[in-house]
């Protein structure tokens, strides 16, 4: 069995970047980077667009605003190059010209039910707001890990994450602060079918 693991990096208010903004939002620390570089190797799940924008930069595609990588940004895509990942997708080509990569053309869902019950260690998902949210309304998911950096991006944020989710209740698992000003929280996710105080009579 398989462990299924929702991990995001989200500004505080709840947007997964910002126009203008770096990597980590410019703010990751040696503590922040040190822990990711800890991190247990796990199989990465992604949607075609995370696809397209990480296999650009894999391929030297430098974010816009930006003359050149900073290194810990180019550490990052290295990494991600090196890991296997399974790309579900109805438009993308084969062969994927990234490393390492899957595509599946089936049932997202199903593919990691089945990829759960039949392979060992850790699945991952990265960005893929709409595979993330499809994959917790099935109840897959076993883990939610949110990594909070410490600004509010009201104005130039994009992707907001939790737009069209379910209500879920989060029961923490973890918690740990990094660098002084960034914080991860973890819990186990419940999807609910209504809140507490909608109960049918």
């Amino acid at each position: 069995m398989s462990e299924l693991l929702v991990d995001f990096i989200t500004t505080l208010d709840g947007y997964a970047s910002g126009e203008g903004w770096p990597g980590f939002w410019g703010l990751e620390g040696p503590e922040y980077l040190a822990w990711l570089g800890e991190q247990p190797k796990v199989t990465y799940l992604m949607g075609a667009n995370t696809y397209r924008l990480m296999s650009g930069f894999a391929g030297g595609d430098v974010p816009a605003g930006q003359d050149e990588f900073r290194d810990e940004e180019k550490e990052s895509v290295d990494e991600l190059t090196q890991a296997p990942k399974v790309v579900f997708s109805s438009s993308l080509e084969e062969p994927l010209t990234w490393a390492n990569c899957t595509l599946v053309r089936d049932d997202a869902v199903e593919t990691v039910r089945a990829m759960k019950e039949s392979e060992p260690g850790i699945l991952s998902t990265i960005g893929s707001l709409s595979l993330s949210r499809s994959l917790l309304r099935a109840g897959l998911v076993d883990r939610f890990r949110v990594v909070m950096f410490p600004v509010i991006t009201g104005a130039t944020g994009a992707e907001r994450i939790y737009d069209g989710y379910p209500d879920v209740a989060l029961e923490m698992t973890g918690s740990r602060a990094f660098d002084g000003r960034t914080q991860m929280v973890e819990y186990r996710p419940r999807v609910l079918e209504h809140p507490p105080l909608g109960a049918p009579a």
